[in-house]
Protein backbone atom coordinates (compact mmCIF):
# COMPACT_ATOMS: atom_id res chain seq x y z
CA UNK A 1 0.00 0.00 0.00
CA UNK A 2 1.14 3.57 -0.67
CA UNK A 3 1.15 4.95 2.87
CA UNK A 4 0.69 2.99 6.09
CA UNK A 5 -0.37 4.46 9.43
CA UNK A 6 -1.72 2.95 12.63
CA UNK A 7 -5.22 3.55 11.24
CA UNK A 8 -4.47 0.88 8.64
CA UNK A 9 -3.80 -1.88 11.20
CA UNK A 10 -6.61 -4.43 10.88
CA UNK A 11 -8.57 -5.55 13.92
CA UNK A 12 -6.40 -7.95 15.95
CA UNK A 13 -9.08 -9.21 18.33
CA UNK A 14 -8.50 -12.83 19.33
CA UNK A 15 -4.84 -12.83 18.32
CA UNK A 16 -1.90 -13.46 20.63
CA UNK A 17 1.14 -11.27 19.97
CA UNK A 18 4.56 -11.73 21.59
CA UNK A 19 6.85 -8.71 21.37
CA UNK A 20 10.39 -9.00 22.72
CA UNK A 21 12.09 -5.96 24.23
CA UNK A 22 8.77 -4.13 24.48
CA UNK A 23 9.26 -2.17 27.70
CA UNK A 24 10.49 0.85 25.72
CA UNK A 25 11.30 2.27 22.31
CA UNK A 26 9.82 0.85 19.13
CA UNK A 27 8.99 -2.40 20.92
CA UNK A 28 6.73 -0.58 23.36
CA UNK A 29 5.03 1.34 20.55
CA UNK A 30 4.47 -1.93 18.68
CA UNK A 31 2.95 -3.59 21.74
CA UNK A 32 0.78 -0.53 22.44
CA UNK A 33 -0.70 -0.39 18.95
CA UNK A 34 -1.32 -4.13 18.79
CA UNK A 35 -3.15 -3.88 22.14
CA UNK A 36 -5.08 -0.88 20.86
CA UNK A 37 -6.29 -3.02 17.96
CA UNK A 38 -7.50 -5.79 20.27
CA UNK A 39 -4.61 -8.27 20.39
CA UNK A 40 -3.61 -10.02 23.59
CA UNK A 41 -0.02 -8.86 24.03
CA UNK A 42 2.86 -10.50 25.86
CA UNK A 43 5.54 -8.04 26.99
CA UNK A 44 8.62 -10.28 26.79
CA UNK A 45 11.59 -8.61 28.45
CA UNK A 46 14.23 -8.92 31.16
CA UNK A 47 13.19 -6.29 33.70
CA UNK A 48 9.96 -6.94 35.59
CA UNK A 49 9.78 -3.38 36.96
CA UNK A 50 10.01 -1.96 33.45
CA UNK A 51 7.50 -4.59 32.38
CA UNK A 52 5.03 -3.47 35.04
CA UNK A 53 5.52 0.15 33.97
CA UNK A 54 4.96 -0.74 30.30
CA UNK A 55 1.72 -2.54 31.18
CA UNK A 56 0.53 0.44 33.21
CA UNK A 57 1.22 2.81 30.33
CA UNK A 58 -0.57 0.57 27.85
CA UNK A 59 -3.60 0.18 30.13
CA UNK A 60 -3.67 3.93 30.71
CA UNK A 61 -3.86 4.48 26.95
CA UNK A 62 -6.08 1.44 26.27
CA UNK A 63 -8.17 0.64 29.36
CA UNK A 64 -9.57 -2.54 27.80
CA UNK A 65 -6.12 -3.86 26.83
CA UNK A 66 -5.23 -7.48 27.49
CA UNK A 67 -1.52 -7.41 28.26
CA UNK A 68 0.83 -9.38 30.46
CA UNK A 69 4.53 -9.54 31.26
CA UNK A 70 6.68 -12.64 30.80
CA UNK A 71 10.34 -12.67 31.83
CA UNK A 72 12.70 -13.24 28.90
CA UNK A 73 16.44 -12.60 28.80
CA UNK A 74 17.57 -13.23 25.25
CA UNK A 75 21.20 -13.32 26.39
CA UNK A 76 20.44 -16.49 28.36
CA UNK A 77 19.52 -19.68 26.55
CA UNK A 78 18.07 -21.04 29.79
CA UNK A 79 15.76 -18.02 30.02
CA UNK A 80 14.68 -18.46 26.38
CA UNK A 81 13.93 -22.15 27.02
CA UNK A 82 11.98 -21.38 30.21
CA UNK A 83 9.94 -18.68 28.47
CA UNK A 84 9.10 -21.01 25.57
CA UNK A 85 8.22 -23.84 27.95
CA UNK A 86 5.75 -21.59 29.78
CA UNK A 87 4.00 -20.63 26.56
CA UNK A 88 4.02 -24.21 25.29
CA UNK A 89 2.45 -25.36 28.55
CA UNK A 90 -0.30 -22.77 28.11
CA UNK A 91 -0.88 -24.15 24.61
CA UNK A 92 -2.20 -20.93 23.09
CA UNK A 93 -1.27 -20.53 19.40
CA UNK A 94 0.94 -17.50 18.72
CA UNK A 95 -0.37 -15.33 15.89
CA UNK A 96 2.36 -12.66 15.88
CA UNK A 97 5.96 -12.89 17.06
CA UNK A 98 7.99 -9.69 16.87
CA UNK A 99 11.68 -10.32 17.56
CA UNK A 100 12.48 -6.73 18.47
CA UNK A 101 14.86 -6.73 21.45
CA UNK A 102 18.44 -5.69 20.90
CA UNK A 103 21.59 -3.96 22.10
CA UNK A 104 23.78 -1.70 19.99
CA UNK A 105 27.54 -1.37 19.59
CA UNK A 106 28.63 -2.16 23.14
CA UNK A 107 31.99 -0.38 23.52
CA UNK A 108 33.71 -3.34 25.17
CA UNK A 109 33.29 -7.00 24.41
CA UNK A 110 30.88 -8.65 26.84
CA UNK A 111 30.06 -12.34 27.10
CA UNK A 112 26.77 -13.97 28.06
CA UNK A 113 26.31 -16.69 30.66
CA UNK A 114 26.51 -19.16 27.78
CA UNK A 115 29.84 -17.79 26.57
CA UNK A 116 28.53 -15.97 23.48
CA UNK A 117 29.38 -12.41 22.49
CA UNK A 118 26.62 -10.20 23.92
CA UNK A 119 25.42 -8.37 20.79
CA UNK A 120 25.30 -11.47 18.60
CA UNK A 121 23.61 -13.42 21.39
CA UNK A 122 20.96 -10.83 22.28
CA UNK A 123 20.14 -9.57 18.82
CA UNK A 124 20.27 -12.85 16.91
CA UNK A 125 21.02 -16.09 18.77
CA UNK A 126 18.32 -15.59 21.39
CA UNK A 127 15.70 -14.83 18.76
CA UNK A 128 16.70 -17.83 16.63
CA UNK A 129 16.30 -20.10 19.66
CA UNK A 130 13.02 -18.46 20.63
CA UNK A 131 11.46 -18.97 17.19
CA UNK A 132 12.70 -22.57 17.07
CA UNK A 133 11.29 -23.42 20.49
CA UNK A 134 7.97 -21.71 19.79
CA UNK A 135 7.56 -23.35 16.38
CA UNK A 136 4.63 -25.60 17.41
CA UNK A 137 2.67 -22.54 18.60
CA UNK A 138 3.71 -20.48 15.57
CA UNK A 139 2.55 -23.23 13.24
CA UNK A 140 -0.73 -23.53 15.12
CA UNK A 141 -1.31 -19.79 14.77
CA UNK A 142 -0.16 -19.62 11.11
CA UNK A 143 1.93 -16.82 12.57
CA UNK A 144 3.40 -13.65 11.17
CA UNK A 145 7.01 -13.63 12.42
CA UNK A 146 8.91 -10.33 12.27
CA UNK A 147 12.68 -10.09 12.63
CA UNK A 148 14.27 -6.69 13.35
CA UNK A 149 17.20 -5.77 11.17
CA UNK A 150 18.83 -2.37 10.59
CA UNK A 151 20.39 -0.19 7.93
CA UNK A 152 23.62 -1.27 9.67
CA UNK A 153 23.27 -4.63 7.90
CA UNK A 154 24.77 -2.92 4.84
CA UNK A 155 28.21 -3.04 6.41
CA UNK A 156 27.69 -6.46 7.95
CA UNK A 157 29.68 -9.56 7.12
CA UNK A 158 29.14 -12.98 8.67
CA UNK A 159 32.48 -13.97 10.20
CA UNK A 160 31.99 -17.70 9.97
CA UNK A 161 35.49 -18.32 11.35
CA UNK A 162 34.83 -16.12 14.42
CA UNK A 163 31.11 -15.49 14.92
CA UNK A 164 31.70 -14.45 18.53
CA UNK A 165 34.43 -11.97 17.59
CA UNK A 166 36.72 -13.49 20.19
CA UNK A 167 39.86 -12.39 18.34
CA UNK A 168 39.07 -8.94 16.97
CA UNK A 169 36.12 -7.31 18.69
CA UNK A 170 34.97 -4.02 17.22
CA UNK A 171 31.65 -2.63 18.38
CA UNK A 172 30.07 -1.53 15.10
CA UNK A 173 31.13 -4.47 12.89
CA UNK A 174 29.73 -6.85 15.53
CA UNK A 175 26.44 -4.95 15.63
CA UNK A 176 26.28 -4.95 11.82
CA UNK A 177 26.91 -8.70 11.75
CA UNK A 178 24.06 -9.30 14.22
CA UNK A 179 21.61 -7.26 12.15
CA UNK A 180 22.72 -8.89 8.90
CA UNK A 181 22.17 -12.25 10.61
CA UNK A 182 18.63 -11.21 11.57
CA UNK A 183 17.83 -10.24 7.98
CA UNK A 184 19.27 -13.50 6.64
CA UNK A 185 17.38 -15.44 9.32
CA UNK A 186 14.06 -13.80 8.46
CA UNK A 187 14.43 -14.55 4.77
CA UNK A 188 15.64 -18.10 5.38
CA UNK A 189 12.80 -18.78 7.82
CA UNK A 190 10.29 -17.84 5.13
CA UNK A 191 12.02 -20.11 2.60
CA UNK A 192 12.04 -23.04 5.02
CA UNK A 193 8.43 -22.46 6.06
CA UNK A 194 7.38 -22.63 2.41
CA UNK A 195 9.50 -25.74 1.81
CA UNK A 196 8.24 -27.62 4.87
CA UNK A 197 4.66 -26.39 4.99
CA UNK A 198 4.93 -24.64 8.37
CA UNK A 199 2.45 -21.97 7.31
CA UNK A 200 4.46 -19.05 8.71
CA UNK A 201 4.83 -15.65 7.09
CA UNK A 202 8.32 -14.41 7.94
CA UNK A 203 8.93 -10.71 7.32
CA UNK A 204 11.88 -8.47 8.21
CA UNK A 205 11.64 -4.81 9.25
CA UNK A 206 13.90 -2.00 10.33
CA UNK A 207 12.82 1.21 12.12
CA UNK A 208 15.16 3.63 10.36
CA UNK A 209 16.86 5.96 12.81
CA UNK A 210 14.29 6.11 15.58
CA UNK A 211 14.91 8.27 18.63
CA UNK A 212 14.99 5.61 21.34
CA UNK A 213 17.36 4.74 24.18
CA UNK A 214 19.26 2.22 22.06
CA UNK A 215 22.18 4.48 21.11
CA UNK A 216 22.61 5.99 24.55
CA UNK A 217 22.63 2.52 26.09
CA UNK A 218 25.29 1.23 23.73
CA UNK A 219 28.04 3.04 21.82
CA UNK A 220 28.26 6.07 24.11
CA UNK A 221 28.15 4.45 27.52
CA UNK A 222 31.90 4.33 28.07
CA UNK A 223 32.94 7.76 26.78
CA UNK A 224 32.22 10.87 28.90
CA UNK A 225 33.32 13.25 26.14
CA UNK A 226 31.00 11.60 23.66
CA UNK A 227 28.12 11.78 26.12
CA UNK A 228 28.75 15.48 26.67
CA UNK A 229 28.85 16.20 22.93
CA UNK A 230 25.64 14.24 22.46
CA UNK A 231 23.87 16.33 25.06
CA UNK A 232 25.17 19.70 23.89
CA UNK A 233 25.31 19.38 20.12
CA UNK A 234 24.13 16.17 18.53
CA UNK A 235 20.78 15.52 20.20
CA UNK A 236 19.33 19.07 20.07
CA UNK A 237 20.69 20.12 16.64
CA UNK A 238 21.61 17.20 14.40
CA UNK A 239 19.57 14.19 15.47
CA UNK A 240 16.13 15.76 14.76
CA UNK A 241 17.15 16.34 11.14
CA UNK A 242 18.14 12.75 10.38
CA UNK A 243 15.82 10.75 12.60
CA UNK A 244 12.17 10.26 13.45
CA UNK A 245 10.18 9.43 16.57
CA UNK A 246 9.95 5.97 18.07
CA UNK A 247 6.28 5.97 17.07
CA UNK A 248 7.30 6.50 13.43
CA UNK A 249 10.05 3.89 13.84
CA UNK A 250 7.45 1.34 14.93
CA UNK A 251 5.38 1.74 11.76
CA UNK A 252 7.49 -0.58 9.55
CA UNK A 253 7.35 -3.17 12.33
CA UNK A 254 3.58 -2.87 12.64
CA UNK A 255 3.20 -3.00 8.88
CA UNK A 256 5.30 -6.17 8.78
CA UNK A 257 3.26 -7.70 11.60
CA UNK A 258 -0.26 -6.86 10.43
CA UNK A 259 -0.65 -5.60 6.87
CA UNK A 260 -2.50 -8.34 4.93
CA UNK A 261 -0.86 -7.49 1.58
CA UNK A 262 2.68 -8.00 2.90
CA UNK A 263 4.12 -11.26 1.64
CA UNK A 264 6.61 -13.59 3.26
CA UNK A 265 10.21 -12.67 2.59
CA UNK A 266 9.45 -8.94 2.45
CA UNK A 267 11.86 -6.39 3.92
CA UNK A 268 10.24 -3.17 5.16
CA UNK A 269 11.67 -0.01 6.65
CA UNK A 270 11.74 3.77 6.57
CA UNK A 271 11.81 4.96 2.97
CA UNK A 272 13.31 8.48 3.01
CA UNK A 273 16.80 9.93 3.53
CA UNK A 274 18.60 6.70 2.69
CA UNK A 275 16.13 4.80 4.91
CA UNK A 276 16.88 6.90 8.01
CA UNK A 277 13.33 8.21 8.37
CA UNK A 278 10.00 8.53 6.59
CA UNK A 279 6.93 6.46 5.89
CA UNK A 280 7.23 2.64 5.88
CA UNK A 281 7.54 0.54 2.78
CA UNK A 282 9.76 -1.93 0.92
CA UNK A 283 13.49 -1.29 1.35
CA UNK A 284 16.70 -2.73 -0.05
CA UNK A 285 18.50 -5.79 1.25
CA UNK A 286 22.20 -5.81 0.38
CA UNK A 287 23.59 -8.68 -1.72
CA UNK A 288 25.22 -10.43 1.25
CA UNK A 289 21.77 -10.70 2.87
CA UNK A 290 20.42 -12.46 -0.23
CA UNK A 291 23.13 -15.16 -0.33
CA UNK A 292 21.00 -18.26 0.17
CA UNK A 293 23.99 -20.59 0.60
CA UNK A 294 25.41 -18.41 3.36
CA UNK A 295 21.98 -18.17 5.01
CA UNK A 296 21.65 -21.95 5.04
CA UNK A 297 25.17 -22.27 6.45
CA UNK A 298 24.42 -19.72 9.17
CA UNK A 299 21.15 -21.51 10.02
CA UNK A 300 22.91 -24.86 10.44
CA UNK A 301 25.82 -23.43 12.46
CA UNK A 302 23.45 -21.52 14.73
CA UNK A 303 21.38 -24.61 15.44
CA UNK A 304 24.51 -26.53 16.41
CA UNK A 305 25.83 -23.67 18.55
CA UNK A 306 22.58 -23.51 20.52
CA UNK A 307 21.55 -27.14 20.44
CA UNK A 308 18.13 -26.24 19.00
CA UNK A 309 16.40 -27.06 15.75
CA UNK A 310 13.19 -26.20 13.94
CA UNK A 311 11.58 -29.60 14.32
CA UNK A 312 9.14 -30.45 11.57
Amino acid sequence: MAFFTTDDIPDQTGKLAVVTGSTGGTGFETALELARKGAEVVIAARNSMKGDDAMRRIRRAVPAATVRFEALDLASQASVAAFADRLLAQGRPVDILVNNAGVMALPKREVTVDGFEMQFATNYLGHFALAARLLPLLKAGQARVVQLSSIAHRRGRIQFDDLNYARRYKAWPVYAQSKLAMLMFGLELDRRSAAHGWGLTSVVAHPGYARTGLIGNGPLTGRPVSRALMGLLYRPLIEPLISHSQQAGALPILMAATEPTVKGGAYLGATRMNELKGSPGPVKAEPQALDTAAAAQLWDITGRMLGVRFAA
